[in-house]
């Protein structure tokens, strides 16, 4: 069964990017290379992967990009540390869920 990713890669100016692929291999070298030029990570070379998740239907991946995309920084940060506790009270009064098997740091 095929696998979609959604990751977070932390660029050289400190700041995230959240993208969702089929092949994280394959999109960590495009980014890390410079491959895509309009592509946010382009100018901001060197990449590091910091967090990422498996999903066995690429809508649910799609609807956790989203998701994390609107999260502050703090609450990317605990995700990133899998301090579900501090995430927990950031998503406070939030529909914010974690409520799939598969979370990993990478």
């Amino acid at each position: 069964m095929k696998k979609y990713f959604v990751y977070i890669l932390q660029c050289k100016d400190g700041s995230y990017y959240t993208g969702v692929t089929n092949n994280l291999e394959k999109r960590l070298h495009e980014h890390e290379q410079g491959l895509i030029k309009g592509c946010y990570t382009h100018s901001r070379r060197p990449v590091n992967l910091v967090f990422s998740d498996a999903f066995n239907k690429i809508i649910n991946a799609i609807e956790r990009e989203k998701q994390i995309k609107g999260w502050s920084r703090k609450k990317k940060e605990a995700l990133i540390e899998g301090n579900f506790d501090l995430l927990s009270k950031l998503s406070k009064n939030k529909t914010d869920s974690l409520d799939h098997p598969s979370t990993s740091s990478g």
